[in-house]
C-alpha cells in the first residue's frame, strides 16, 4: 500500500506540515527482470527439493520452521515454480511500507501527562497521575516491527523499557538482494523516526523533561528493524522478523505474553509472511497491524489477514480546537461516539478483508526527528500506523491481566467491548479554527472505537 504519515511540526511551533509517503516499488514487471520469489512448500524441505528449485533461480534463504524458501529468479520463471508439485504457493517478494545521548532518569512514565488520544481510549484522564486502568503492561513484551529506534532513543524512553538483549535488525530481500541478513546494532540507528513515534504511544515518552503517559508504560518493547531508512521493506524480511519473535516466545520468553505491532503493509498478502504469522500465532504471539492509509481502495496486508488484529484510524472532532494544546484537552466521559470520526485516509474493508477495530490515528504527538538531528523534536503524526500501537498497548494490558490470552480471545474481546460507531458524518475542527465535514461508510469502522477499560473489564 501507499503508506502516508501526515505530520504537523512539533509542539513547539505547530506551523509546518510534514507529509511522509512511502511508495511500494513492486516487482520488476519485465519478463526478464530478476525478482525475489517467496515460496511455501506443501512438504518438508529436502536437499533434492532445494536442488530442483535451484534450476529455476538462486536459493537465497531457507526457513525450515514453515517450509519456506526465498529465490532470486527471473520473473518469467514464476509460473513454472508455482507448477512444481511440492510448491503450495509462490509470489514475488512483496513491498512493505509505513551515538552518545542523554538518558531518561526514570524507569517508566506511568504517572505521566495524559494526552487526548489516551483519554479517548479510556486509559488516562486529564492531567498527571490519572491512570483509569489498574494494569500497566508489566511482564508483557511488545515487539515493534518497524524502522527501529533513533540513535537518540534514550532521550525519549527509559532504558529499562527497551529489551536491548533481544533488539534486532533484518535487511535485504527483494530482487536486488534475494537473501535476508541480520544487521547487528542497526536497530538503534534509525533515521526515519517512524518506529520511535510508534513506540512512544505504547510506552509514553520524555517531552523536554515532562513525562508523557503511554498505553502500557511498564511493558517491555523489543525493537525489530524490518524497514529500511526510507521506511520501506520486503515481506521476506518482515517474515524473518515475525519468525524471530515467535522463536523468542517459544524459547526465552515462553513464560511471558508477547505481542507484535506492525504499523506497515502492502496491497497483497505474501505467502511467506502469512506462514510466519500463522507460525507466530501458533506459538502464542498476538499480532496487531495497521489497516492501511488507502481509504476506499481497501486495506493493506498483513492487517487485512483475518488472524491479525487490524486497526483503522479514528479522530476526535475537538482535536484541533484552539482553546488548549493537545495535552490539555479533556475528552468527555463517558465516551460519546458523536465526538469521534473515521479519517478519510483510513483504509476501508473490502470483500475478503477483515477490519477489526478503530483507534486514535489523527494528529498523535510523539518523538520525530528529521535530517538525522540529535535534537529532541516532537510531531503530530496521522495514519493507521499511529492507531495500531494504541491497540497493541491495550492487548499488552489485557495479557498482563490474563497471561494465557490468545490472539483469537484478544480479537473477540476487543470487538465485543468496542464502542459502536455507525456510518455517518462529523464536523471536525481544523487548525484554522473552521470546521470540515468528514464522512465514512460502515466498512470503515470495524467493531467500533477501542475502549481499553471496557476490554479489561470483559476479561474474567
Amino acid at each position: 500500500m501507499k503508506h502516508k504519515t501526515i505530520a504537523v511540526l512539533s509542539v513547539i511551533a505547530l506551523v509546518a506540515t510534514l507529509l511522509v509517503a512511502v511508495k511500494p516499488a513492486g516487482a520488476d514487471p519485465s519478463a526478464n527482470g530478476v525478482i525475489g520469489v517467496n515460496v511455501v512448500l506443501n512438504t518438508t524441505i529436502t536437499d533434492s527439493i532445494l536442488a530442483e528449485l535451484g534450476v529455476y533461480g538462486k536459493v537465497r534463504d531457507v526457513v525450515y520452521q514453515v517450509n519456506a524458501v526465498t529465490l532470486q529468479a527471473k520473473a518469467n520463471r514464476l509460473p513454472a515454480i508455482r507448477a512444481l508439485p511440492f510448491v503450495a504457493a509462490a509470489n514475488p517478494d512483496a513491498m512493505r511500507t509505513g551515538a552518545p545521548v542523554d538518558t531518561v532518569f526514570v524507569d517508566n512514565f506511568i504517572n505521566g501527562l495524559s494526552t487526548w488520544n489516551l483519554d479517548a481510549i479510556n486509559v488516562t484522564d486529564y492531567g498527571f497521575d490519572n491512570r483509569q486502568v489498574v494494569y500497566d503492561g508489566t511482564g508483557v513484551y511488545v515487539a515493534v516491527l518497524d524502522t527501529g529506534l533513533l540513535s537518540t532513543w534514550r532521550q525519549y524512553f527509559p532504558q529499562e523499557r527497551i529489551a536491548i538483549e533481544y533488539a534486532k535488525s533484518f535487511g535485504g530481500g527483494g530482487g536486488e538482494m534475494g537473501w535476508v541478513s541480520s544487521q547487528p546494532n542497526k536497530w538503534e540507528h534509525d533515521v526515519n523516526s517512524h518506529g520511535t513515534h510508534v513506540t512512544s504511544t505504547i510506552l509514553g515518552y520524555n517531552l523536554h523533561g515532562v513525562p508523557v503517559n503511554g498505553v502500557a508504560p511498564m511493558a517491555t518493547v523489543i525493537p525489530v528493524k524490518v524497514l529500511n531508512q526510507n521506511g520501506s521493506g520486503w515481506s521476506s524480511v518482515i517474515a524473518r522478523g515475525i519468525m524471530y519473535i515467535a522463536d523468542l516466545k517459544a524459547g526465552p520468553l515462553t513464560d511471558y505474553p508477547v505481542v507484535i505491532n506492525m504499523s506497515l503493509g502492502g496491497p497483497e498478502l505474501d505467502t511467506v509472511e502469512k506462514a510466519a504469522i500463522d507460525y507466530a500465532i501458533d506459538k502464542g504471539v498476538i499480532v496487531v497491524a495497521s489497516a492501511g492509509n488507502e481509504g476506499a481502495a481497501g486495506m493493506g496486508y498483513p492487517g487485512a489477514y483475518q488472524p491479525v488484529i487490524s486497526v483503522a484510524a479514528s479522530g476526535w472532532i475537538r482535536e484541533w480546537t484552539q482553546s488548549a494544546w493537545w495535552y490539555a484537552k479533556n475528552v468527555a466521559d463517558p465516551t460519546n461516539p458523536a465526538d469521534f470520526y473515521i479519517t478519510s485516509f483510513s483504509s476501508r474493508e473490502l470483500v475478503g478483508q477483515d477490519l477489526d477495530i478503530a483507534a486514535p490515528g489523527s494528529w498523535v504527538v510523539g518523538p520525530y526527528q528529521l535530517n538525522n538531528s540529535n535534537t529532541p523534536t516532537y510531531y503530530y503524526l496521522g495514519g493507521t500506523s499511529m492507531a495500531s500501537p494504541h491497540v497493541a498497548g491495550t492487548v499488552a494490558l489485557m495479557a498482563q491481566k490474563y497471561p494465557a490470552l490468545t490472539a483469537a480471545d484478544a480479537e473477540s474481546i476487543l470487538e465485543s467491548s468496542a464502542i459502536p460507531l455507525s456510518a455517518g458524518c462529523r464536523d471536525v475542527y481544523q487548525p484554522s479554527g473552521m470546521t470540515e465535514q468528514i464522512c465514512w461508510e460502515g466498512n470503515a469502522t470495524g467493531a467500533g472505537l477501542l475502549d481499553a477499560n471496557a476490554a479489561l473489564q470483559a476479561i474474567p
